[in-house]
Order: C-alpha cells, then sequence, then structure tokens
C-alpha cells in the first residue's frame, strides 16, 4: 500500500495547485510574509532549504541580525516532526540604513531567511513531513511596527526528493544574496577611539573597488553612523573605523564587509579576525628603525653563532688590506644579507598571498628544509676543516688569503640569514609583524632593514678602515682558525638533526645520518681528486653526492610526528584557555618551536627553573605550550593575533581577569617572577 501511495504522489506532484508551494501568507499593508520550501516533495534524510519570505511594502524595512542602533530582527520558532534538524537563519548581506543620528542594518524589497532542515532517516514514502512556524518581524519607515504571523507548511515524503522549480530562482537569488568567505588576510587593531581593519591581497586596489563598508554583528563595538575613512594600495585596503563612546570589551571583529566595484556590483563578504587591544600596528618609520635595530642584535643571537665561523674566516681576510678592499667585502656581504632578507619577505608574501598561514622562520616548519640546512652545515664544516676545496687546490696560507671574494661573501650574508631566520631578536617581532600586514614596497624595505642591521658590524668595519688594519695579516695561524672554526657548523648540524626528530621521529634522524654519511663521502672523493687533479672524478663525486641528497628526503613530507615525549607543561588549545580564565586562574603560554634556538634557551635559564615553576604553582598559574615545529595554523592564527609572525611568544593572563601581557622575546629568570608577582 506505502509503494502505491508513494507512487501516486509522485503523479499528482506535478498537478499540484500553485499556492501548495508557499504556505498561506500573513498580510499587512506593509508586508506581506509566506513560509516557502525548495522542495515539492522530501525524502529521508535529505536536507532541504525551509525559508521565511517578506515582500516589503516601498519604504518599509526589516532588519538584519544586528540591527544597529535600533531595530530588531527578524526570529522564526520551527516545530519539526521528531529526529529533524533545524539550521540557524542565513542571513543575507544587509545594507546600512541611516535615520538621523542614527544607523541600523537591514533589508528593503523582498527578504528571504533561508534556513537549512534535515528530516529523519526514518521517514517513509507517503509521510508527511509538517512544519509548524511562528515567526516575528519588526517593519519601519516613520514608524515601527512589530508584526507577528504564525505558518504552515506540509510536504510530501517521497523515496527521491522533488525540487520546486517554481521557486527555485527564489532560492538561487537568496544563495547569491549571501556573504561570501574571505579569500584575503584580514587584521584588526585598535588604537585610541579608532578601529582599523586592514585587508591584504589581490583585488583590493583602486582599479577594481570603488568603495568599502563594513557592518558590524556585534553590538557596543562601532560608532555605526560615524564615517568610514578607506584607504587603498595595489593589493591592500584599510578602513579606520570610529569606536563605539562605550565599547564593550571585544576579542574577535565579527561582520560583513560590502564592497562596490567600479562597476557598481555590491557584493558581501564574512570578515573574522582577531582583534588585537590596545595594539596598534607600527607606521613605516617606526618599523624601518625596529628592524635595524633588531638586525644589529640578531648577531647576538644563538642561531647566528654558527655563521660565526664564516664572518671570523671573512675578517681575518681583511687584515691588512688595502681599504678599498675591504670596502668591497663589506658591501658584498650587506648584499647578501639585504637580498636574501627581502627575497625572504617575497617567498612569504607569495605564499601567504595563495592562502597558506605562514610566518616568520616558516621554513624551518618543513622537515626536507630542515633536512637540507643539516645537511648545508655539515659541508660547509667539511670544507673549513679541509676535506674539500670549492674552486681549486687546497692550499694553506696565502692561498687561503686569495679564496673566498665577493661572491664568497655575499654567500656568507646570504647563508647568515638563512640560519639567523629561527630567531626572533627584540624589536624585530613588532617590525615583522607590521611589515606583513603592509603594501608590499612597505614589507620588502623593513625586511631590507633587517639585512642591512644583521650587516651592520661588517659596514662598520668596512667605514672605519682602520679597524681592519688593526686586525692580524693572513698568515698560516688563519689555516688552524679555519678548523677551528668547522666545530659550531658540526654542532650546528647536530642541533637541526635534533629538531628532526621532533618533526619526523626516527625516520628523519636516519635520513639525516644516511645522508650525511653520503655527503661526507662525496666531499672526501672531491677532496681526493682534487688533490689528485681528476676533473673526472670530481664531478662524479659531486653528482654522486647530490642524487643521494635529491632521493633521501622524499619520505620526509609524510612522516608523522614522534610520539609526544613526557612533558610537564599542558598542550594550549584555545578553549583550555578561556576556561582557566573563566575559573580566574592565571595562565602562563609558551610558544615555541624546536628549531627555534632562542625559545630552547629560554626555557633553559627561565622557565624550567624550580623558583618559576614553584612561584607558578603558589599562585595558581597553569603553565600551557604551543608547538610551532610542524606550522600548526591555529597556532600561527594565535601568534597573528598578538601582532607576532613568529616565535618566541610568550603570554601571561593574570589570576582574577585581565587581558594578556606579552613578555620580551629574551627571558630572564627574574623578568619572568617579576611579571607573575614575585617581588
Amino acid at each position: 500500500m506505502r509503494f502505491i501511495a508513494a507512487l501516486l504522489a509522485l503523479l499528482i506532484l506535478p498537478w499540484l495547485p500553485a499556492r501548495a508551494l508557499e504556505s498561506a501568507a500573513q498580510e499587512s499593508p506593509r508586508a506581506r510574509v509566506t513560509l516557502v520550501a525548495d522542495r515539492l516533495a522530501v525524502a529521508p534524510g535529505e536536507a532541504f532549504q525551509l525559508a521565511l519570505r517578506l515582500r516589503l511594502a516601498p519604504r518599509w524595512h526589516s532588519y538584519w541580525r544586528h540591527a544597529g542602533d535600533a531595530g530588531a530582527p527578524t526570529e522564526i520558532a520551527l516545530t519539526l516532526p521528531e529526529g529533524s534538524q533545524a539550521g540557524a537563519i542565513a542571513w543575507p548581506a544587509p545594507q546600512a540604513i541611516p535615520f538621523g543620528p542614527l544607523m541600523s542594518f537591514g533589508y528593503y524589497g523582498e527578504v528571504v531567511l533561508p534556513i537549512r532542515i534535515t528530516p529523519p532517516t526514518g521517514l517513509r514514502a507517503g509521510d508527511v513531513f509538517s512544519i509548524t512556524a511562528q515567526a516575528t518581524w519588526l517593519v519601519c519607515d516613520d514608524v515601527c511596527i512589530p508584526e507577528e504571523g504564525s505558518f504552515q507548511l506540509d510536504l510530501p515524503v517521497a523515496a527521491v526528493a522533488q525540487p520546486n522549480p517554481a521557486l527555485t530562482p527564489l532560492f538561487e537569488a537568496a544563495a547569491a544574496a549571501l556573504p561570501r568567505p574571505s579569500p584575503w588576510q584580514a587584521s584588526a587593531s585598535i588604537q585610541g577611539d579608532a578601529l582599523r581593519l586592514r585587508l591584504t591581497g589581490p583585488g583590493l586596489g583602486r582599479e577594481s573597488l570603488k568603495d568599502a563598508l563594513f557592518i558590524p554583528s556585534t553590538p557596543a563595538l562601532l560608532d555605526h553612523p560615524a564615517p568610514q575613512r578607506l584607504t587603498q594600495g595595489a593589493d591592500w585596503l584599510e578602513l579606520t573605523l570610529k569606536r563605539a563612546e562605550r565599547p564593550e570589551a571585544h576579542r574577535q571583529l565579527e561582520g560583513v564587509l560590502l564592497l562596490t566595484d567600479q562597476g557598481g556590483r555590491r557584493l558581501g563578504y564574512d570578515i573574522s579576525s582577531p582583534l588585537l587591544p590596545g595594539v596598534a600596528l607600527l607606521p613605516l618609520w617606526q618599523a624601518l628603525v625596529f628592524a635595524l635595530i633588531g638586525g644589529v642584535i640578531l648577531n647576538l643571537m644563538p642561531c647566528v653563532f654558527p655563521v660565526l665561523a664564516m664572518k671570523a674566516m671573512a675578517l681575518a681576510r681583511l687584515g691588512g688590506a688595502a681599504r678599498a678592499a675591504v670596502r668591497l667585502e663589506a658591501a658584498a656581504y650587506t648584499a647578501g644579507a639585504v637580498v636574501s632578507f627581502t627575497a625572504l619577505a617575497g617567498l612569504l608574501l607569495a605564499l601567504r598571498g595563495a592562502g597558506m598561514a605562514l610566518g616568520w622562520g616558516f621554513q624551518f616548519t618543513s622537515p626536507v628544509f630542515v633536512l637540507a640546512i643539516a645537511w648545508l652545515m655539515l659541508a660547509v664544516g667539511l670544507n673549513l676543516s679541509g676535506v674539500f676545496a670549492l674552486g681549486g687546490p687546497i692550499g694553506a696560507g696565502g692561498h687561503i688569503a686569495a679564496r673566498g671574494g665577493l661572491l664568497g661573501s655575499f654567500a656568507t650574508g646570504a647563508l647568515a640569514v638563512l640560519v639567523a631566520s629561527p630567531c626572533t631578536a627584540p624589536f624585530m617581532a613588532a617590525a615583522i609583524g607590521a611589515a606583513l600586514v603592509m603594501p608590499a614596497p612597505a614589507t620588502f624595505a623593513v625586511f631590507a632593514a633587517l639585512g642591512l642591521g644583521l650587516a651592520a658590524p661588517t659596514l662598520i668595519l668596512a667605514l672605519a678602515p682602520g679597524l681592519a688594519r688593526k686586525l692580524p695579516r693572513p698568515g698560516p695561524w688563519m689555516e688552524k682558525l679555519r678548523r677551528i672554526m668547522a666545530w659550531p657548523m658540526y654542532g650546528a648540524g647536530l642541533w637541526l638533526v635534533s629538531v628532526l626528530w621532533a618533526q619526523s621521529g626516527w625516520l628523519g634522524v636516519a635520513l639525516a645520518l644516511a645522508g650525511g654519511l653520503g655527503l661526507a663521502l662525496g666531499a672526501w672523493m672531491l677532496g681526493k681528486a682534487q688533490r689528485d687533479g681528476r676533473r673526472g672524478a670530481q664531478l662524479g663525486a659531486v653528482l654522486g653526492a647530490l642524487a643521494l641528497l635529491i632521493a633521501l628526503p622524499f619520505g620526509l613530507t609524510a612522516a608523522p610526528p614522534p610520539p609526544a615525549a613526557a612533558e610537564t607543561a599542558e598542550s594550549w588549545n584555545p578553549a583550555r584557555v578561556e576556561a582557566l580564565r573563566a575559573q580566574g586562574k592565571g595562565v602562563f603560554l609558551n610558544v615555541t618551536a624546536a628549531w627555534c634556538i632562542t625559545c630552547q634557551v629560554n626555557e633553559r635559564i627561565a622557565l624550567r627553573r624550580d623558583a618559576v615553576e614553584v612561584a607558578m604553582a603558589a599562585r595558581g598559574i597553569v603553565y600551557l605550550k604551543a608547538d610551532w615545529t610542524r606550522g600548526d595554523p591555529a597556532i600561527t592564527a594565535l601568534l597573528r593575533a598578538h601582532g607576532r609572525e613568529g616565535v618566541p611568544l610568550y603570554l601571561f593572563w593574570p589570576p582574577g581577569g585581565g587581558e594578556a601581557v606579552i613578555l620580551p622575546e629574551v627571558l630572564t629568570e627574574a623578568m619572568v617572577l617579576r611579571q607573575i608577582g614575585v617581588p
């Protein structure tokens, strides 16, 4: 019998009268409201769209989910068969509706408010899916009148859902009116009584867009009628918004951005960005100064120590050299540092423009990159140990002084940048955080200033040639210095192998050791061939080592992380932080990575001290750790939410409430104790 009922339903559906496509209407001189569905018949367990359809009289308007300074949103209460599921209202992008000194957000004309409905799977063909809706809406012109209605819609159940062709265009138009996901990187910061919303990405320049308007989805955040000042660059836009007179505490900026293109078409985009309370983006001049200072300090950071070997050799070669030679060497080294920093900025901007969530030091989140740099450190160490030479036979004394040259100085500057990227020096974090939300030319300028700061000591030496002439003259002693300086390179290689263990476990270590063995064998064969003058053997050794090094890393990309070691710190997640703060507990968050030497040093000398651990326990402060070793996008978002683009980042929420305090990048035990309240 049910089969016959279902068959009859399918035969009758095409002949249903037009009135069955909508519920009975609730009508007034101001609005005609009905309940509609995009199906003539529904299928068990298959979702469909239900909607409240409001057709408003001219000049009358209804309201969005956040009505603005006045008004109230439409509300719908559904009664569905048991086991059904209903989603939230999908609100179309609103428009701003000014009225005197107030600003509201809503709709004119026809408005469709869709809701996704999922029937239970237990329905059977021939049943009736009955929907009852109680709705209230507010319509306004010079006066505001609340209205309400009760609606009934009965949809037959069939084995296969039947679309409602008469209303398909209506639902397609409703879907097109919904805000789209934003394809751009967004950042928001509070600066006094202003709030700045910046978007970065293609299609935001003056040649593409004519106007922009941001509509917040939360109250007590903005002064709604205040003008919104728009500034644009080639690939970015910024809106300066006025904060509400008595703003509430908000941690997230959410709303709809209405963009009008040069042809007059307006589209809405959902915007969601952490709101940085009290954190202002640096102006360009200040970012440049901070970058220059941070680059100078970077010379003192632990991650740059291995490059000091090459710097020492370069300085030794300058002893007794002519003023012009000193300046050329320094200029080449500076060029290497500046070009490498700007190239890194270009790569970072390109990858972020492609939608990847990346920050400073992002390349060290890749096990393949870490493996390659570990082998590079080994190769440099073997070269300094005299196993092989670059560009000619191995010699001593004058031969050593003759080697290097401008290309060698340039390469030394480039390598300094490469191994410095896991570190963040004081002043540097704020400069990079500001640079990466600036227009591209400003970003490149800030990164170039970092390179200039890193090379500053060598530049000072070039501008004061009397200092260079006081250096010991080149001689046999340089061979001994060179061999001693190989050991920092070997140490750097071993440290990177430990990073591989944190990223890829035993597989990463095995590949590093196997490749290192092959590289050492190839370097020894190359050195022997160089001493014997056999060019064919030299080429064979190089090609063999390269083939091995290229083949080995492919297994790393899919390697799972190793089992987590015993750790006293609890792993970070946003919900845990909120729960602890709701309990009134203090929270100390350490955002770190295995490849960040500054992070590891801070943990040893400041965070893993008995006095610090005892003080935290006594004050009920929970210590959390966010590990960015493998480039977790959630941690990337956390960094950006606090104006940072790389690790380390230390946040402290005091017991009893209050906003997070950002600690410096370089910590001491006394500094941490003082911050958590120990006199």
